[in-house]
């Protein structure tokens, strides 16, 4: 890294919910890579999605309720505008293009490292950003985690970086699951977003 050069944050989910786990992660990686900003990017027509994604709107709302109380944090909606699927790639050209000399830093999970190698135009991704990789905890390791034997991916060309987040096991899906069983899900998320699905009416059964 060159001295002074201006590092950017890059983390994109469909936030469908934000959760305390997506802050955490926010949080971490301002913390331990010494990020200048960070850039927040609910997902748009997103390639790799099979199920239907919350209407976009309340998914912007939220995600921007969410890390409202966050410095440095930004949430930008350009991919929830850009026409078509969503590549991670066309996210990083722009931003390349519009703050140049800067140094991105793509955080990603550890499921979405594992399967970087099959995203659009991978290794235009490796040349771009350092690949920050978020270790759950190790005593929670699934199948599709790293191994604290072979922790980062060993792609060619790539620059990558530990990020260690605190246990939390916690995923949208089961935020979701609650929410729509009339259950409790405050101490899942923050509370402006529970009262953004409680006024919202967001993921009850139809």
């Amino acid at each position: 890294m060159t001295q002074g050069q201006l590092r950017i944050g890059v983390f994109g989910s469909a936030f469908d919910p934000p959760h305390n786990a997506h802050l955490a992660l926010v949080q971490a990686a301002l913390s331990q890579l010494l990020l200048d900003e960070m850039r927040v990017f609910p997902t748009g027509q997103a390639w790799h999605k099979a199920q239907s994604l919350s209407p976009a709107a309340d998914r912007l709302a939220m995600a921007r309720l969410a890390f409202s109380h966050c410095p440095k944090v930004t949430v930008d909606p350009r991919e929830m505008v850009r026409p078509g699927p969503t590549y991670t790639i066309h996210t990083l050209t722009e931003l390349q293009a519009e703050r140049p000399g800067a140094q991105l830093v793509l955080i990603l999970g550890g499921d979405q490292a594992a399967a970087l190698h099959t995203w659009h135009r991978w290794q235009d991704i490796l040349k771009i950003a350092i690949i920050s990789v978020a270790f759950r905890d190790p005593l929670a390791l699934g199948s599709s985690d790293f191994s604290s034997e072979n922790p980062l991916p060993d792609l060619p060309g790539g620059r990558f970086q530990a990020l260690q987040m605190p246990p939390m096991h916690l995923s949208a899906t089961d935020v979701r699951r609650r929410a729509g069983a009339g259950l409790g899900i405050d101490h899942l998320v923050p509370a402006d977003v529970a009262r953004y699905i409680d006024q919202h009416h967001l993921y009850l059964a139809p």
